[in-house]
């Protein structure tokens, strides 16, 4: 155990759950609650993803949540994890996000995804006439990046607010493609291992064997998405993880809806052919106890050599949702005290935190290879 827990920088990707019962409004009063106890307990970003025409989640608007967020908060940064963009012309995303930097210098974060985030109807009316697709990405990138750099004399279109400013880009992907742009770009890359953690590792090696240094970055720099469910016993966090494993055995069976309560046992719930997906998709998920947590979030670290985890927590009680990314921020913030009254011992080699270790049974299952 390299506890490297105490230099890694813990996040929150929010979905802005509505939850049964619950309101849109609900949700987005939750999330800047939420979004403030994240800035009070010291972590590092705090951003919110893109999803449409899906009940359960409230974020469709991203930019408009990240402003919400930033306005009511003071420091942490805020940013989208992400926009899909393919539903977006590049000068428009340009345009909101230079606004969004404008009102809040130095707080704001871009993750670009190229998946639609919603079904293939809902695609269509999001690109309608757009003309773009998953295959422009790489094309839809470089006009988006070149919108963000100082305008030259003659430019016919420019973005401002947007021009000039620095606003760091993050790849997001689930898959090699977005691991190899990112690295042939030189940009950090955030992989969903929350619910499609099938090529992490994979892409992650690919990642950083083939990175090239940039302007924006010297070295790779990797985040991964991470289910947190955490509460003062581990029976209590697998109840509480009940609500997400609901969530996905509703997806697959084709009608997502609002964040269900949790429940005693999902075991009359899914089929046996239906639990082995949900247990795939949700793979990468630290449930349990403190002690559980503290544990699971070190050795997730050491197993993929991840330099920030990004956790998202689906729990249907807000209050049990706050108490939750209090326990990991609390656990980080116990290791630290911990490691100051320690005897100085000489540490790893730097380039030997990149090698997967072992994964401790309070991570779900086992990494993908």
């Amino acid at each position: 155990m390299t506890q490297r827990l105490t230099s890694t920088p813990l996040s929150v990707l929010d979905l802005a759950p509505i939850v049964q019962g619950g309101t849109a409004s609900d949700a987005f009063r939750n999330t800047l609650d939420l979004a403030r106890r994240a800035e009070e307990w010291d972590y590092q970003r705090y951003w919110v993803a893109e999803h449409h025409n899906i009940s359960g989640i409230a974020s469709a608007a991203t930019a408009v949540v990240i402003g919400y967020i930033a306005g009511g908060t003071s420091r942490i940064r805020v940013g989208a994890g992400g926009i899909m963009l393919p539903n977006h012309a590049p000068l428009i995303i340009a345009e909101q996000f230079g606004t969004l930097e404008s009102l809040y210098p130095g707080r704001i974060d871009l993750g670009l995804g190229r998946a639609p985030g919603g079904d293939q109807r809902t695609a269509q009316a999001l690109r309608r006439k757009l003309g773009s697709s998953g295959d422009t990405f790489p094309h839809d990138l470089m006009e988006l990046m070149s919108y963000f750099r100082a305008a030259v004399p003659g430019q016919a279109v420019r973005a401002v607010p947007g021009e000039g400013l620095h606003i760091p880009i993050w790849l997001l992907g689930s898959s090699d493609f977005s691991a190899r742009m990112a690295a042939e770009l030189g940009l950090p890359f955030a992989f969903a291992s929350h619910f499609a953690p099938d090529y992490l590792v994979a892409a992650l090696d690919l990642y950083r064997t083939h990175f090239k240094p940039s302007e924006w970055l010297e070295q790779p720099r990797v985040m991964i998405g991470v289910n947190l469910f955490a509460a003062e016993t581990d029976d209590e966090a697998r109840r509480l993880f009940t609500s997400l494993q609901q969530a996905f055995l509703n997806l697959i069976r084709g009608h997502p809806g609002p964040l269900p309560p949790p429940v005693d046992s999902m075991d009359e719930r899914w089929s046996p052919a239906e639990r082995p997906h949900v247990d795939r998709m949700t793979r990468v998920s630290v449930v349990g106890s403190p002690a559980s947590v503290r544990q699971g979030l070190e050795s997730l670290i050491d197993a993929t050599g991840a330099d920030e985890l990004m956790l998202t927590g689906q729990i249907f009680d807000h209050q049990a949702r706050l108490r939750s990314f209090r326990i990991a921020a609390e656990a980080r913030k116990a290791l630290s005290a911990e490691r100051e009254t320690e005897p100085k011992l000489p540490g790893p080699r730097k380039d030997s935190l990149q090698t997967p270790a072992s994964t401790p049974e309070s991570i779900r299952g086992s990494l993908p290879r």
